[in-house]
């Protein structure tokens, strides 16, 4: 095809929206149409020449290398789909239809911009994906890691973190995060905090500081710009800010579209919505089977905690061993100092008996001032009888309190698997009977069940 033949068919195909391209057999650019600056942001001079898959995305040239040799061989594709970079460096989805001219031995394509089509079914998706993520996942960790892989498919992020404000304290923190604390020549807490006290998505870059805060203002001043593109956005449910999203990519790859940015402060509220429901949902939980005032197991999960003990134990026979502790008197500081006073006793006493405790060991609060403390893998007597009287010691030392120190001594009782019992009630209530044997003669002890080892005070 000569050049007076593209001149006249270029004054009529040069309405057309899209972009009509003439590619040789070398892969470059013979002829586009005046609808390709429109789609590749580049004039028709620019293009002439240049080798296509130089514009190309990155992650779909070996497919549109592959798919090329397909149509130089003679196959029509009319429904091809690939990536571009525009211009401005913000990514473009194109639709294509392409063949083979075997007499010019060129290959005749067009090129339909598809772009916000794929936005608005990547939103969808998103939506999606975050509302099922929402309810599958196990925990909080899981669904942050959900959250980072939803995200980077809507668009490019080398790095990625979610920050969360304590409302009670107002303090942020970084539940996930695979940003260094000031990767990107940027302070990424200064960053989120910025973005949740404005309640506005900010695009920190090179170019854009200017009219910015002052805190940003001097993160860039202090980075010099040298590769910076960020992007924060606030985390917003209910109109509230309980958060923001951190994305950082290198300044000389792609950059973010406004539409891109558009979608993803669409989808970032129902993350919020998630987060909130999932944090929510793991408060419950814990309230269920953690003492509110002490953080101990309550008799929910150490009864869960004592069945499989005992499952273990009959599966590979071995000894556990159950203590029943009260703290003396305890009655005595509520009356004199006042409850809040008496609470602050129980969150000391907890902290006291788990540090003389093993990892695989549990103690919970039964309520008041009763704690059941379980054994697990002990060789004998002398192990149970050297942690109780560990812990007996450890509360020996007077406790602080607002305005005054106080002495609490404990009564433990003590019970063995199997030799005293086998089953759960039965060691609960053999120890709880020793405990109150120790009490009736005065407390501050340690008793086994069978009464035949008792540690004086």
């Amino acid at each position: 095809m000569n050049t007076d033949s593209y001149k006249t068919l270029s004054n009529y195909i040069d309405l057309l929206l899209d972009a009509i391209c003439v590619v040789d057999e070398r892969g470059c650019f013979e002829f586009v149409s005046a609808g390709a600056e429109r789609v590749f942001g580049y004039t028709p001079s620019e293009m002439l020449g240049r080798p296509m898959i130089e514009l190309v995305h990155p992650e779909d040239r070996e497919r549109t290398l592959q798919v090329a040799s397909e149509i130089n061989a003679g196959v029509i594709k009319v429904d091809f789909e690939n990536r571009y970079i525009h211009k401005n460096g913000q990514i473009v989805h194109l639709l294509w239809s392409a063949r083979w001219s075997q007499s010019d031995q060129r290959r005749v394509a067009v090129a339909r911009d598809i772009t916000r089509i794929k936005q608005d079914e990547a939103r969808q998706q998103a939506l999606y994906a975050i509302s099922e993520a929402a309810f599958a996942t196990e925990d909080l960790l899981a669904l942050y890691r959900s959250i980072h892989q939803i995200i980077v498919r809507l668009m490019p992020a080398q790095h990625f973190a979610i920050a969360l404000q304590d409302n009670e304290h107002s303090m942020l923190h970084f539940p996930y995060s695979t940003i260094e604390p000031t990767s990107g020549g940027i302070d990424i807490t200064q960053l989120c905090s910025e973005v949740i006290r404005r309640g506005e998505t900010l695009l920190v870059t090179a170019d854009n500081h200017t009219g910015q805060s002052s805190v940003l203002r001097k993160i860039a001043a202090e980075t010099g710009g040298l590769g910076l593109y960020w992007l924060g956005m606030p985390l917003k449910s209910h109109q509230a800010v309980v958060g923001a999203l951190a994305l950082h990519n290198d300044a000389n790859k792609i950059v973010y579209s406004s539409a891109e940015i558009d979608v993803l402060e669409f989808v970032s509220t129902q993350v919020a919505l998630a987060i909130e429901r999932k944090r929510m949902l793991a408060r419950l939980q814990y309230l269920a089977l953690y003492d509110s005032l002490t953080g101990l197991p309550n008799r929910e999960l150490f009864h869960d905690r004592m069945q499989s003990a005992l499952a273990r134990m009959r599966r590979e026979p071995g000894k556990l061993a159950l203590l029943y502790l009260d703290l003396d008197k305890f009655k005595l500081v509520n009356d004199e100092c006042g409850h809040s006073e008496g609470d602050k006793l129980l969150q000391q006493a907890a902290q006291r008996i788990r540090a003389c405790l093993r990892e695989t060991d549990t103690v919970a609060r039964f309520g008041g001032d009763e704690f059941v403390i379980l054994l697990e893998h002990i060789d004998g007597d002398n192990v149970a009888a050297q942690i109780a009287e560990k812990i007996r010691l450890g509360l020996q030392l007077p406790f602080t309190l607002t305005d005054s120190q106080q002495h609490i001594l404990p009564s433990i009782g003590v019970a063995l698997f199997p030799c005293h019992g086998t089953d759960e009630q039965q060691l609960l209530r053999l120890a709880d009977t020793a405990m109150y044997e120790v009490k009736k003669d005065g407390g501050n002890a340690v008793r086994f069940a069978d009464q035949c080892n008792v540690l004086p005070g």
